[in-house]
C-alpha cells in the first residue's frame, strides 16, 4: 500500500506537467492547424473559385472573375477573353499566395506564443525582443520590404499585367513576369530588363482601355492645303477599312489640320482610336496609303526628289 500511496501522491504532484500541459499544447497545436486548414481553403476559393483547384484560361473565359477580384479594380480590356482570364488567374495567385503565407507566420507565431505561456515563461520579454528585432531587421531590409509592399498594391490596383506595353520610366517593354518583388520587361530590342517594384515611381500602360494613333504628314508650302488636307483624308480612310487593320480601329478618323509650321514644311496631323498594341501597324498602313495618294494626285513633299549636282571640270552637271 505505501507504494501505490507514494505513487498516487507523485502523479497528483505532476499532473500539471504530465496531463494538462501536454494536453493544453496538442490542443493549441490542433486549434492552429485547423485554423490553418480552414483559412487556406477560403482563400482558395476566394482565388480559384468552387472547385477548390486553379481554373483553366478557357474555364475562367466563361466564368465569372474569381470572387478574390470582384471587387477590386480591373483594367483588362473586356473584348479579349482569354487574355483577360489570365491576367485575372495570375493576380488571383499571386494574392493569395501572400495571403496564405501571411496567414501561416501569424498562426505559427501565435502556437510558439501560447506553448511558452502554457510552460510558464514569461512572454513579455520575448515580445519585446521580438519588436526590437523586428524593427532593425526592418530597417535593414526597408528596400526589401518597399518592394514586396509596391508589388502588393500593384496587383490590388492592376497597374499591369503579363502581355502589357509599359513605360516604366527608364524602360519601356513587354511586361513579361509580374512578381511581389521585381517585374521583368522585354524591350524592342529584345533585352529582358528586371526592374525592383519599389523603384517604380510612375507607370505609363500604353495596352489598357484603347490606343491612339496619330500620323503626322509633312506638305510643302507651296502646296494647296485643302486640297492636301482632302487627299490624305480620303488615303486614311480607305487604308483603315482594309480587312487587316479594320477591325483594330475604334472609332472615325479625325483630321486634325496643321500641326506644324516652318520656313520649310508644313504638317498635317490625324488621329484614330485603336484597341491596345496595334496603333503601330495601323499607322504604317495609313502613312503608306498617304504616300501612295499623294503621288498619284502630284501633292509635292518639302524635300527634294533625289537629285545629285556635282562639279565635273569647272562646269555644273546633274
Amino acid at each position: 500500500m505505501h507504494v501505490y500511496q507514494l505513487a498516487f501522491e507523485w502523479t497528483e504532484t505532476n499532473r500539471h506537467w504530465l496531463i494538462e500541459v501536454p494536453i493544453r499544447i496538442v490542443s493549441y497545436a490542433a486549434i492552429a492547424l485547423i485554423a490553418r486548414l480552414v483559412l487556406h481553403r477560403v482563400i482558395d476559393r476566394a482565388t480559384t473559385g468552387r472547385t477548390g483547384k486553379p481554373a483553366t484560361t478557357d474555364e475562367q473565359s466563361q466564368t465569372t472573375r474569381p470572387p478574390l477580384l470582384r471587387y477590386l479594380r480591373d483594367r483588362t480590356e473586356s473584348s479579349n477573353a482569354r487574355k483577360a482570364a489570365e491576367r485575372r488567374r495570375q493576380r488571383a495567385q499571386t494574392i493569395g499566395s501572400v495571403l496564405k503565407s501571411t496567414v501561416s507566420i501569424l498562426l505559427l507565431i501565435w502556437l510558439v506564443l501560447a506553448i511558452l505561456s502554457v510552460l510558464g515563461v514569461n512572454i513579455a520579454p520575448f515580445i519585446a525582443s521580438a519588436g526590437v528585432v523586428g524593427l532593425a531587421i526592418g530597417f535593414g531590409a526597408q528596400n526589401l520590404v518597399r518592394d514586396f509592399v509596391s508589388g502588393i498594391f500593384m496587383l490590388l490596383e492592376d497597374q499591369y499585367g503579363v502581355g502589357d506595353n509599359v513605360d516604366l520610366g527608364d524602360v519601356t517593354g513587354e511586361v513579361q513576369t509580374v512578381g511581389l518583388r521585381i517585374t521583368t520587361l522585354r524591350g524592342g530590342d529584345g533585352t529582358i530588363w528586371y526592374v525592383r517594384n519599389g523603384e517604380i515611381k510612375r507607370v505609363g500602360n500604353m495596352s489598357q482601355d484603347y490606343a491612339v494613333a496619330q500620323v503626322e504628314v509633312p506638305v510643302a508650302l507651296t502646296a494647296d492645303l485643302d486640297r492636301a488636307e482632302e487627299v490624305a483624308l480620303q488615303a486614311a480612310e480607305f487604308a483603315i477599312s482594309d480587312p487587316a487593320i479594320s477591325d483594330n480601329v475604334l472609332g472615325d478618323l479625325e483630321m486634325l489640320g496643321v500641326q506644324e509650321l516652318s520656313p520649310d514644311l508644313l504638317t498635317l496631323r490625324m488621329s484614330v482610336k485603336t484597341k491596345p498594341n496595334t496603333q503601330g501597324s495601323v499607322q504604317r498602313r495609313v502613312r503608306r496609303e498617304i504616300l501612295r495618294a499623294y503621288d498619284e494626285h502630284g501633292i509635292a513633299l518639302p524635300y527634294p526628289q533625289g537629285r545629285i549636282h556635282a562639279v565635273v571640270g569647272g562646269r555644273a552637271a546633274e
